[in-house]
Order: structure tokens, then C-alpha cells, then sequence
């Protein structure tokens, strides 16, 4: 079998038990670009995120004797990335001043963004111009929404994995995913509404 036929917890386990620096090569091809999508939703900046997926990557080289196999792979990375992400917002909020709006708790209903709720029908048609709304949104919602809005609905974690991350009850998380979403809901009616 080849070693990109394994699954990241084989992978791993290749890295960890016979040192073989194509497996790590491989978990990194696999989760580079997810990552930085995940650290760049929730901090907003490009070059942090780049920064930050590869200290990720170095802390996985380095530290790859402390994932146990009883969690999934996938979950371990992660948590890394996203306290690595955690911190450079805290070291950012130490600089600066973030304006942040709360919103009504909202029951389990899923976010809704129509291509109704822009400024123009050329605008809606632009996936370039949503996502930048749509992340000018996000960075707006109080993160312990924001995080975990993005590994539910941009991720496409489920709430069980979620909940195994981020050591949470599943109540808890699909709670907070809730208020996340319907933050991120209201700020995009506003932006329409301007």
C-alpha cells in the first residue's frame, strides 16, 4: 500500500513510529489548504494565516509524539491552528480596539445568505465580492462564535467533532454555532440595508 492510500491517522502514526518524512509531507499537502482557509476566517489577514498554518506545520514536525490515536487526526491539527489563531488575536486585541456586536440567541435554524441581500444583481453574481463581505461579516461576530461558525459551515466539521476539539458539550457548541450564526445573519441584512 502507498503511503498516500493511508488515512492521516496512519500517516501519522508512520511519522511517529518510523520517522518517514513523506508522511509528514503528505499531512502537510492535505491540511495546508484547509488550514489557511480556517485560520484566514477567523483572523482575516492573509499573510498572519500563512504564518500561522506554518508554525502549525512546525509544531507538528516537532510535536508529533503528543497526538494520541484515540482522536482523530484532523481534530488534533486543528486545535493547534486554531489556538495558534487565538493567540495572535489576543496579541492583536492587546494593540487594538475591536468593535463587536452581540446579538439575540437564535434556535437551531441554519444561517441563510441569499444572493437577494446585496447591493446589486452584478454584485451578487460576484463570489469575490460575497466572500469579502462575508468575511468582513465574520470577523465582526465575538470570537467564540466566529471559530466555531467557521468549522461547522466553512469547514464542514460535524458537531461531534467540533465538540471533541474544542471540549465542549454538543449542546454547547451547536448553542454557540447558533448565536454565531445569527450574528453573522444580522450583519449581513445590515450591510443590505446601508
Amino acid at each position: 500500500m502507498k503511503l498516500n492510500d493511508l488515512t492521516d491517522e496512519q500517516l501519522i502514526l508512520e511519522f511517529q513510529e518510523n520517522q518517514t518524512l513523506e508522511a509528514y509531507e503528505i499531512l502537510v499537502r492535505r491540511f495546508k489548504d484547509p488550514l489557511i482557509n480556517y485560520v484566514y476566517r477567523f483572523l482575516g489577514d492573509k499573510d498572519a494565516c500563512v504564518d500561522i498554518v506554518q508554525d502549525t506545520m512546525i509544531k507538528l514536525y516537532l510535536h508529533k509524539d503528543s497526538y494520541k490515536s484515540y482522536a482523530k487526526f484532523s481534530t488534533w491539527i486543528y486545535t493547534i491552528a486554531g489556538n495558534l489563531a487565538k493567540n495572535e488575536l489576543k496579541r492583536r486585541k492587546r494593540r487594538t480596539i475591536f468593535s463587536l456586536h452581540g446579538g439575540k440567541e437564535d434556535e437551531d435554524r441554519p444561517l441563510e445568505i441569499k444572493d437577494d441581500m446585496f447591493l446589486a444583481p452584478d454584485v451578487a453574481t460576484d463570489s469575490e465580492i460575497k466572500n469579502e463581505i462575508i468575511q468582513k461579516a465574520l470577523m465582526k461576530i465575538k470570537p467564540i462564535y466566529r471559530e466555531l461558525v467557521i468549522l461547522r459551515d466553512i469547514q464542514e466539521l460535524s458537531y461531534e467533532e467540533i465538540s471533541d476539539m474544542k471540549k465542549m458539550a454538543i449542546g454547547t457548541v451547536k448553542s454557540r454555532i447558533n448565536r454565531g450564526r445569527a450574528q453573522l445573519q444580522k450583519l449581513l441584512k445590515n450591510i443590505y440595508k446601508e
